[in-house]
């Protein structure tokens, strides 16, 4: 089984609940743990397109963000692509729990989607795409 969701939206963070809840209802009826729609998706799809508008898009509304959400018998697998330069994700991605970074008031993101999904990706295609996978159990 396979239900894919595609949406397209302006570089503004206004849009970010429509599409967390537009992706949590795709996959609210496909077996997948209650935790999973509650905490990890949520929070994962909210902290990547935060990234998207704010880091890669820099919140221009002329340039958009798109999400790409595949649910298979094996994964669920979230896709945010945007318009922005790219980044390195080796070495943006910190770890938020020494001293020197819980003072900050940034830098969590990653971190987040790293922690709440079993694989983070990011590759670069005429944009930056972030794609997080969580393994069916």
């Amino acid at each position: 089984m396979r239900v894919a969701l595609e949406l397209e939206i302006p570089s503004d963070v206004c849009h970010i609940e429509h599409v967390v809840s537009e992706v949590t209802a795709c996959c609210a009826g496909l077996a997948l743990p209650p935790r999973a729609l509650t905490l990890r998706v949520p929070v994962a799809l909210t902290e990547a397109l935060a990234n998207a508008i704010r880091y890669g898009n820099r919140a221009d509304v002329s340039k958009r963000v798109r999400v790409r959400a595949v649910v298979s018998d094996v994964a669920l697998v979230l896709e945010v692509h945007d318009e922005g330069p790219g980044f390195d994700l080796g070495r943006c991605l910190r770890d938020c729990t020494v001293p020197a970074a819980r003072e900050r008031e940034d830098g969590r993101g990653l971190f987040l989607m790293q922690a709440l999904m079993d694989r983070l990706e990011h590759s670069a295609d005429g944009g930056s795409v972030v794609r997080m996978t969580m393994f069916r159990a």
